[in-house]
């Protein structure tokens, strides 16, 4: 891939970006309707303060269970070439794994996986 190319990639890409945001700034979806302003919490009004702080806990077990749900997406592509990678591939994953396995054990002694 050339430079012009590259540049050229980059100028449409920025083009149609700054498109789609004019786009979606004169074009906006109107309501006149007042309920459309109010919070949302399954149909039942709220009831006292709205604005609650949750425990950092559930954070820290949302982003630990993202980290391991996109292991999945490098693990696939390297179990369907398994065989063609060989011995350095299957070396890499070790490490890798290793590598989660030492975030596991990290976050098991922290305390994050605990759900209280």
């Amino acid at each position: 891939m050339s430079a012009e190319s590259l540049i050229l990639f980059f100028i449409v890409g920025a083009f149609l970006v700054g498109v789609a945001i004019l786009f979606s700034s004169y074009i906006p979806p109107t309501s006149t309707n007042p309920q459309k302003a109010e919070a949302y919490e399954c149909g039942i009004p709220t009831e006292g303060l709205t604005w609650l702080q949750f425990n950092v806990g559930y954070y820290l077990f949302a982003i630990i269970f993202l980290i391991f749900d996109v292991e999945t997406v490098f693990i696939f592509p390297w179990a369907v070439v398994m065989k063609q990678a060989g011995i350095t591939g299957f070396i890499e994953i070790v490490i890798f794994f290793f590598v989660l396995g030492l975030g596991l054990l990290y976050a098991w002694k922290k305390g994050a996986l605990k759900w209280e």
